[in-house]
């Protein structure tokens, strides 16, 4: 025990000779006092770990995975009743809301104008027709000029013949034969510029006769804008919205009224692109209307939109419902009920999660082997993710039990013990 102290009290001394003296000292005293050091060949092994603690959880059923869309009712064709005539309007008979059936007049605008145009166009095309008629008369004209001027020159030219002939027998003198071939090509000329007047009075009927066809088309035209002072309903259906009143001035193609046909209404919901397998053309779902508490409508999937809306990217559907009798309105709220993938999913906590080397996500599922619980490693298929948690959509059934950590790694068919916080 005074060595020991000793060496306590000139432990920070550096150690020289006197201090290796010492130590083999104090080896010697041991060993003389009957304690002989064990070698380290013979040290006690360290005793083995056990089996893995694990901490284990019961696989609870995900939630129903039905979805609710919303979505507005509107008619299955819409259209806009716009002028085609400009004018004041006069007044409109229906309102927001009344019936209208295809073809009857809901509204008049002010016509004096249009009839003002189309007695012009009366008045002209009866100025037109009479250019043709004074045309056809001059070519009448002529060709009575033509008569006579074909008469005279078979006058002229016998008698030229004729004179020819008797000159040269001596009976009339040469002067007068010559004088009978002067005026047979006199009348010749005069039958050519006839001629000639006929082919132009012809060009000029033609031509009258060409505005006068004008002139009718325009005036089929003024009378054609004169009927659409009528505002006549384009389809049967209800009126949706009144966009012009009595008294304000329609240009063409201004809005007038807004029509719908609501034999059957449209409901458009907006879908994510990873629940588009939720839908398919011609497939049934269920709708709720608000305004109808309590019913249930089923309505068809009509039309799936294969362009998303590039600011929220969501894919439009359209959903078509029967309405006899029209009693869905335009504009109600519709709850449109999607049946989800109806597999037996669970949801589990993100670190349950295993990655293999192929990268496919494991869960180790706790069971009994001779009394004694034991992992096995199985792959999952995973579905959406969200607040630390995750859906298994395969692989994992609910009641089954999981690791959900470990105070070590396992591997498939260790054995394991259960911690204290361990459902089931």
């Amino acid at each position: 025990m005074v060595f020991v102290r000793w060496f306590r009290r000139t432990r920070r001394t550096p150690v020289g000779v006197a201090g290796a003296l010492l130590m083999g000292g104090l080896a010697i005293a041991t060993v003389g006092c009957g304690q002989p050091v064990e070698p380290a060949a013979q040290a006690q092994p360290e005793q083995e770990e056990g089996p893995a603690v694990v901490n284990v959880a019961m696989a609870a059923a995900a939630e129903d995975s039905s979805r609710i869309y919303t979505g507005t009712t509107r008619p299955v064709r819409q259209v806009s009743l716009r002028s085609q005539a400009e004018g004041r309007l006069l007044d409109l008979t229906v309102d927001v809301g009344d019936s209208v059936q295809r073809g009857q007049v809901v509204g008049n605008l002010d016509n004096v104008l249009l009839q003002t145009a189309v007695g012009e166009a009366q008045a002209e095309l009866a100025a037109r027709q009479f250019e043709v008629a004074q045309a056809q008369a001059e070519l009448a004209d002529i060709r009575t000029s033509i008569e006579e001027s074909r008469v005279r020159f078979q006058q002229a030219s016998n008698d030229a013949q004729r004179l020819k002939s008797l000159a040269s027998q001596g009976a009339v003198s040469t002067q007068e034969a010559e004088q009978a071939q002067t005026t047979l090509a006199t009348a010749e000329q005069a039958l050519q510029s006839s001629q000639e007047q006929v082919r132009t009075r012809q060009q000029a009927v033609s031509a009258a006769q060409q505005r006068v066809e004008a002139q009718r088309s325009i005036l089929r035209e003024t009378q054609q804008r004169l009927s659409f002072a009528n505002l006549t309903a384009s389809l049967s259906g209800v009126v949706l919205e009144r966009v012009a009143e009595p008294g304000d001035l329609v240009l063409p193609g201004e809005a007038v009224l807004a029509l719908g046909d609501l034999s059957q209404v449209l409901v458009v919901i907006e879908v994510v692109d990873r629940s588009l397998s939720d839908f398919s053309t011609g497939q049934s779902v269920e709708l709720a209307i608000d305004a109808f508490p309590g019913e249930s409508f089923t309505g068809q999937v009509t039309r799936i939109s294969p362009v998303a809306d590039s600011a929220s990217r969501l894919l439009p559907i359209e959903i078509t419902i029967a309405n006899p009798g029209g009693r869905i309105n335009s504009g109600l709220l519709a709850r449109v009920t999607s049946i989800g993938n109806q597999t037996s999913a669970v949801i589990v906590p993100e670190s349950a999660l295993e990655t293999a080397e192929s990268s496919d996500p494991q869960v180790f599922v706790v069971s009994e082997t001779d009394g004694s619980p034991v992992v096995e490693v199985r792959s999952v298929q995973v579905g959406d993710r969200a607040d630390g948690q995750v859906t298994i959509l395969s692989g994992l059934a609910p009641g089954e039990q999981y690791v959900v950590s470990s105070s070590q790694p396992l591997e498939s068919g260790q054995p394991v013990e259960l911690s204290l916080t361990s459902e089931g």
